[in-house]
C-alpha cells in the first residue's frame, strides 16, 4: 500500500492488486503481491499477456521459510521474454543468483553491485550499569577493540538482577528464574533505555528506532518513557489532526478501543511503539507520523526493518540476543539481521553519519561481537519446498513431468548442483583418512569391540527401561545430578537410519553416544513428551542462517561440566572451526528419553538461576561431587531404590552381567594398549560411517531434489482422490488447487464431507478459523480448551478429517511427525472469537474471548486470513459448478469483511 501510494504519486498511470483490494487493475504499471502474481501465472489472463517488466522489490524474501517458494515459482512461470529487476540491500551472494536466473531463462543478468555506504555507520556499546557509549566500529570500519574491551569490563554483575533470563533451549518465560529477580531486572532495563533515548533527544540524534525483540516488553518501555516529552505545541497539534483524521473512519465503538485510546497521549510526546500485534491502521498511524518527523523515538520489533523505507538517524538494540523459538531459545542476533536493522540508521543527504548503540547486558567474546557489528548479510538460500496446491496446479496445466522441470530449474537444485565438487572432495578425505587408520589385530580387536557394542546396546535398552516416566518422574527432583546425552539417541538413530545403515547399527550408534553430567532444574509434559530442564555446561554455534528450524539442542553443544574450552577435548574434529568458543553452563531442555542414567546424589540448586554466578554455582557444586566421587558418583539402583520390577528386565539385567563376564574372558582382556587399540578400531569405524554418509548426500545431490518427497505426495494425492491413475486432476483435486491460504487436503476434504453446506454461517466462519490457525497454546490438548457445544461438534470434524488425511500422509511417509500430531496442530482457540464476529459482535467484546496474551492486531491479521480462504472456496465452487456453496461462502465474506478488522489503508 505505501509502494502504491509513493509510484502513484510520482507516475499517476498505477494500480494495485492484493489479496483484500484491487484498484485500477488495468493501469500500466501494478503493484502486487507475489502470491497474486502466482495465482495469474497459474490462471494465465491478458495481464500476463501483457507484461513486459516485473520488478521483485526486497529479493531476499526468497529466503523466508513460508513464503520463499511463492517467489521461485513466480521467477520460475515468467516467460523469457519477460524482463526482470532484482532489488535488496542484503545479498551477498548475488552473483551466484545472477548465474541462477541466467540458466533459469537464457538471457543475461546484469550484476548492479556496491558495498558503499553514502551515510557512514558508527556502532557503539552502552554496557547494563555503565555511565556512558564505547565507540566500538568507526565510521571508517575499523573495531576498537580496547574500546570494546572496556565496555565488556565495565558491565555490572548479573547478580543484581537486571540480566534478560537468556536460557538456551528454553521458552519465554521459563528458565529457572524467580519472578522478583525477573521484575527488577525490566525495571533497570527500562532505566538504561530512558538514559539512552534521553541522552539522543538532548543530542539531537533523533529520530531514533529502538529495535526490541518482545512485543510485550516493547509496549512496557515506551510507558517507561513518560517522563519525555519531546513535540512542540505546534507538533502536538498536527498529531491531533493527523490522527484524527486517521480514525474517522472508524466506528465511535472502534475509536474508543483500548489501544486506540492509550496511543495518543504517547505519540503527541514524539514516543510510539510499532510491532506485528498493533492494529494495521494504528501501525499505518505510526508510520505516516514517524516519516514526517512527529514521532522522534520509534521502539518497535526487527520487522519495522524489512519492506518499509523508514530511515533514521539512530538506532538503539536493547539486546544482543534475541528469542528464536522455544526449540532454540534465545541466541546472538546474526550479523544479517544486524546489518539488516542497523542499516535504518543515517538518512542520506540528511546525516553525515548513523549512531547504532548495541545495548549489552552479558559478556561477549571480542570475535562473536567483531562478526555482529562488522559481518556480512546472511546468504539468500533457496527455501524452497513442495506443497500440495502447486503439484495440483502444475498437473493441471502441464501434467506431472512439469512438477519434475519446476524442481530441476529451482535455486536449490541450482545451489545443490554448485555444492557436488565440496562433497566428492569430502568422500574422498574421509576415504583416504579412514584407509589411513591401522588397526593391530584387528580380528581380535573387532571381536572384542563386538562383545562391547552388544553390551552398549543392551545397556541402551536398560537406559530405555530407566528413562520411562513411571520409573524416572518421581526422581526427577530439583538438584539430582544426571548424566545427560550429549545428543538423543532417537536422532541419532535416524540418522543412521537414513544414511542406509540397518536397524542394528543404527542401535548401535544411538546406544553409543557420549553422556556427562547435568542437574535436574525442573520437568514438565508435553503433549506425549516429557520435557526435563538440566543446567548443563553448553558451548553455543555461531547463528547460521541455513539451520533447519526443527532439531534437538539447535545450535548447542553439551561438553563436560569441568571443561573450560581451551584445550581440544580428545578424538574431536571441531567443525566450528573459526568460531570463539561461547561456553557457559546454561539451563536446557532435553526430552526424558535423552537422560543417560540418574544418581543418587542430589545437590543445593540456587532459586535463582537466570544470571550466570547461579548457574556457575551448580556447576562447581556438580564438579565438586565428581571429585568427591573417584571411583564414579553412586547411581540409582534400579530396583531396590527405583522398584523396577518386571521379569524382562530381569532378563535383560542377567544378559548383561553375562557379556559383562564374557569381556572380562577375552584374550585381549586386561592388555594394556587395549583401549588405545579400541580407539583406533572405533575412530575407522566412525570414518567408514562418516563416509557412507557422504556418499549418500552426494549421490543425493547428484540427482534431482526432493525425489521422494514428489513421489510421495503423488501417491497421497492418488489416495485422497485429487488425481486418477493417470495423473489426472479430477473435481478433488480442482478444488484443492484453489485453497492456498489454509491446507489444501483438509479444508478439501471438509468440502467433500458436506461439513460446510450442514452448518450455519456463522459456524462456517468458525471452521475455517480452525483450518488456518495452526499454532495454539503449547503444551495445552485442544480439548481442553473452552468452546460451546456446536464450536467442540464441528472441531471433531475438522480432527476426523485431519486424522484421515494425516494417516494417509504418514502412511506414504510424507509427515515428519505421527497422524495425531497432524490432527493436533489445527488448533481451535480463535473459533469462538470468530464465531462472534461473524454474527456482528463488536470488536470489543470478541476481544474478551480472544486466546490469552493475544495482540488486536494478530486477531485482525487471523480474520482478514479467513476472508483469504473463504475468497478461495468461493472460487473453487465456482470452478466446480456448485453455485449454493459458492454463494454460501460469500455470504460469510460479506459478514466477516467489516468496520476495524477491514478498515481502508491510510495509503489508498
Amino acid at each position: 500500500n505505501q509502494k502504491f501510494r509513493e509510484l502513484k504519486d510520482e507516475f499517476g498511470d498505477v494500480g494495485l492488486m492484493t489479496g483484500d483490494t484491487v484498484i485500477n487493475e488495468t493501469a500500466s504499471c501494478l503493484v502486487m503481491t507475489t502470491e497474486v502474481l502466482r495465482s495469474m501465472l497459474y490462471r494465465g489472463g491478458e495481464v500476463m499477456r501483457e507484461v513486459g517488466w516485473v520488478i521483485f522489490d526486497e529479493i531476499h524474501y526468497m529466503r523466508d521459510f513460508e513464503r520463499g517458494v511463492v517467489w521461485e515459482e513466480t521467477v520460475h512461470f515468467l516467460p523469457d521474454a519477460v524482463r526482470y529487476v532484482f532489488l535488496s540491500a542484503t545479498i551477498p551472494n548475488a552473483k551466484e543468483f545472477a548465474e541462477w536466473i541466467v540458466k533459469t531463462h537464457s538471457h543475461p543478468c546484469h550484476l548492479v553491485y556496491t558495498d558503499y555506504r553514502p551515510t557512514p555507520l558508527e556502532h557503539y556499546i552502552f554496557p547494563k550499569g555503565g555511565d556512558g557509549i564505547y565507540l566500538s566500529f568507526d565510521r571508517d570500519n575499523k573495531f576498537r577493540q580496547d574500546n570494546f574491551l572496556k565496555a565488556i569490563n565495565a558491565i555490572a554483575p548479573a547478580s543484581d538482577g537486571y540480566a534478560a533470563n537468556k536460557t538456551a533451549n528454553r521458552t519465554e518465560t521459563g528458565g529457572g528464574g524467580s519472578g522478583d529477580g525477573k521484575g527488577k531486572g525490566e525495571e533497570m532495563k527500562h532505566l538504561e533505555v530512558y538514559k539512552i533515548v534521553k541522552m539522543i533527544a538532548d543530542k539531537n540524534y533523533d529520530p531514533c528506532i529502538v529495535f526490541t525483540f518482545d512485543k510485550k516488553m516493547i509496549e512496557e518501555q515506551a510507558k517507561a518513557l513518560d517522563r519525555l516529552d519531546l513535540n512542540s505545541d505546534t507538533e502536538k497539534s498536527m498529531i491531533d489532526a493527523i490522527f484524527e483524521a486517521s480514525i474517522a473512519q472508524l466506528s465511535p465503538e472502534d475509536q474508543n478501543l483500548p489501544q486506540v485510546v492509550k496511543i495518543l497521549p504517547m505519540v503527541k510526546r514524539g514516543i510510539g511503539f510499532h510491532h506485528s500485534g498493533l492494529l494495521p491502521v494504528l501501525k499505518e498511524v505510526i508510520e505516516i507520523l514517524f516519516q514526517e518527523g512527529l514521532i522522534k523515538v520509534l521502539i518497535a520489533t526487527e520487522t519495522m526493518s524489512t519492506g518499509l523505507n523508514m530511515p533514521c538517524r539512530s538506532v538503539v538494540f536493547t539486546a544482543p540476543r534475541k528469542y528464536d523459538g522455544a526449540e532454540f531459545g534465545y541466541r546472538w542476533i546474526s550479523s544479517g539481521e544486524y546489518v539488516q536493522m542497523s542499516g535504518r540508521a543515517g538518512r542520506r543527504g540528511l546525516d553525515d553519519r548513523g549512531l547504532v548503540v548495541l545495548m549489552m547486558d552479558e559478556r561477549m567474546d571480542p570475535q562473536i561481537a567483531k562478526g555482529m557489528l562488522h559481518g556480512r548479510s546472511d546468504p539468500l538460500n533457496s527455501a524452497f519446498r513442495l506443497h500440495y496446491p502447486m503439484l495440483l496446479n502444475l498437473m493441471r496445466m502441464e501434467g506431472g513431468e512439469e512438477c519434475e522441470r519446476l524442481i530441476k530449474r529451482s535455486f536449490k537444485q541450482f545451489q545443490t548442483d554448485r555444492d557436488i565438487p565440496k562433497l566428492e572432495l569430502k568422500c574422498a578425505q574421509l576415504a583416504a583418512a579412514r584407509d589411513a587408520v591401522a588397526v593391530p589385530d584387528e580380528a581380535k580387536v573387532e571381536e572384542y569391540v563386538n562383545l562391547r557394542d552388544t553390551l552398549s546396546v543392551l545397556r541402551g535398552e536398560r537406559r530405555g527401561w530407566l528413562n520411562h516416566p513411571d520409573n524416572a518422574l518421581q526422581f526427577l527432583q530439583v538438584g539430582r545430578c544426571v548424566k545427560v546425552c550429549a545428543r538423543d539417541p532417537r536422532q541419532i538413530a535416524e540418522e543412521a537410519t537414513r544414511a542406509g545403515e540397518d536397524g542394528g547399527v543404527a542401535q548401535l550408534a544411538a546406544s553409543s553416544v557420549t553422556s556427562e553430567w547435568g542437574v535436574v532444574v525442573k520437568h514438565e509434559r508435553d503433549g506425549s513428551e516429557y520435557l526435563v530442564d538440566v543446567v548443563l555446561n553448553i558451548e553455543e554455534q555461531p547463528h547460521d542462517a541455513r539451520r533447519p528450524r526443527k532439531g534437538n539442542l539447535g545450535r548447542f553443544r553439551v561438553r563436560p561440566m569441568n571443561w573450560d574450552g581451551k584445550a581440544p577435548l580428545e578424538g574431536e574434529e571441531d567443525e566450528w572451526t573459526g568460531a570463539s568458543r561461547d561456553l557457559e553452563p546454561r539451563v536446557v531442555q532435553v526430552p526424558l528419553s535423552q537422560l543417560d542414567s540418574l544418581s543418587s546424589v542430589r545437590i543445593y540448586t540456587p532459586k535463582e538461576l537466570v544470571s550466570i554466578e547461579g548457574r556457575m554455582r551448580v556447576q562447581r557444586a556438580m564438579n565438586e561431587v565428581v571429585k568427591r566421587f573417584p571411583d564414579g558418583v553412586p547411581m540409582l539402583d534400579p530396583e531396590s531404590d527405583m522398584k523396577i520390577d518386571q521379569d524382562n528386565f530381569r532378563k535383560l539385567k542377567r544378559r548383561i552381567e553375562g557379556l559383562e563376564a564374557m569381556m572380562a574372558r577375552h584374550p585381549l582382556h586386561g592388555s594394556p594398549d587395549l583401549e588405545d587399540k579400541v580407539k583406533l578400531f572405533a575412530r575407522r569405524r566412525e570414518l567408514g560411517l562418516r563416509h557412507k554418509i557422504a556418499k549418500r548426500s552426494l549421490k543425493a545431490a547428484q540427482g534431482m531434489i526432493h525425489k521422494d518427497d514428489l513421489r510421495h505426495m503423488q501417491r497421497v494425492l492418488r489416495r485422497l482422490n485429487h488425481v486418477n491413475e493417470d495423473g489426472v486432476v479430477i473435481t478433488k483435486g480442482q478444488v484443492a488447487c484453489e485453497i492456498t491460504s489454509a491446507d489444501a487436503l483438509v479444508t478439501t476434504e471438509l468440502v467433500f464431507d458436506g461439513l460446510f453446506k450442514e452448518l450455519s454461517l456463522e459456524m462456517c466462519v468458525a471452521v475455517v478459523a480452525a483450518l488456518t490457525e495452526r499454532v495454539g497454546t503449547a503444551g495445552k490438548d485442544p480439548k481442553d480448551i473452552k468452546m460451546s457445544e456446536e464450536c467442540k461438534d464441528a472441531y471433531e470434524r475438522v480432527r476426523v478429517a485431519a486424522q484421515s488425511v494425516g494417516k494417509q500422509m504418514s502412511e506414504c511417509k510424507v509427515l515428519d511427525t505421527s497422524a495425531n500430531d497432524f490432527m493436533n496442530s489445527f488448533r481451535p482457540e480463535m473459533m469462538e472469537l470468530c464465531r462472534e464476529w461473524a454474527k456482528g459482535t463488536k470488536f470489543e467484546t470478541c476481544m474478551k474471548v480472544a486466546p490469552r496474551g493475544m495482540y488486536e492486531g494478530s486477531v485482525v491479521r487471523s480474520i482478514r486470513r479467513i476472508n483469504e480462504v473463504l475468497w478461495q472456496l468461493k472460487g473453487a465452487m465456482a470452478i466446480i459448478g456448485d453455485t449454493d456453496l459458492r454463494d454460501k461462502f460469500e455470504e460469510c465474506q460479506n459478514l466477516v469483511k467489516r468496520d476495524i478488522v477491514f478498515a481502508d489503508s491510510l495509503f489508498l
